[in-house]
């Protein structure tokens, strides 16, 4: 395979890679503990900052409830203020050596707005993918001003540089659509 073509396609995977992770951390109406494994935890004095993974078991308990349990009990303090810092909204409530987490249902004001960030992102990740195919084009016409590829060879690498960056641009198209419908199901 190409460079220009295999360059583009390690981008662009890794900018689908990326793509859902950001979506597994925007809330929906159940119980996800992927929303908090990358909450930023300051412990032991505020010396250490880790995330959530890192500090706890994160679990589900039915379709509302999520159970943060510490490595450590003496980091549950600062776990529960770094849950009340984060931009969920939720409030901790200590039972025991965990931590329990209820999900409330979204407003349809809520779910609207999370429709509208997930689109911003999605977004995002479209141009990053038409800037990877701008990109190499370029390199391709590069080549060829070089006369390293031919101009058969030209046209060969650019209408598959359109048809990955035509199937990714359809892979978050879906990715937008599934995560839409999670959203907006009550």
């Amino acid at each position: 395979m190409d460079p220009a073509v295999t360059i583009f396609k390690s981008d662009a995977d890794l900018s689908i890679a990326h793509l859902r992770e950001e979506l597994k951390t925007i809330r929906t109406g159940k119980a996800n503990p992927a929303m908090f494994e990358n909450l930023i935890v300051e412990t032991y004095g505020g010396e250490t900052k880790l995330k959530l993974q890192e500090l706890a078991t994160i679990g589900i308990e039915g379709a509302t409830l999520i159970t943060i349990t510490p490595f450590d009990p003496s980091t549950s303090p600062d776990i529960e203020k770094a849950i009340l810092k984060s931009p969920y909204g939720l409030t901790p409530a200590p039972q025991g050596n965990r931590i329990i987490l209820t999900i409330p249902p979204l407003s349809e004001e809520q779910r609207t707005k999370l429709v509208k960030a997930v689109n911003q992102i999605v977004e995002e990740k479209r141009v990053a993918i038409r800037n990877l195919r701008d990109n190499a084009r370029k390199n391709i016409k590069s080549r060829l001003e070089k006369k390293e590829i031919t101009e058969d060879d030209r046209f060969t690498l650019e209408k598959q540089i359109d048809d990955l960056s035509h199937t990714y641009t359809e892979e978050i198209q879906n990715l937008r659509e599934r995560k839409d419908a999670d959203i907006m199901t009550v």
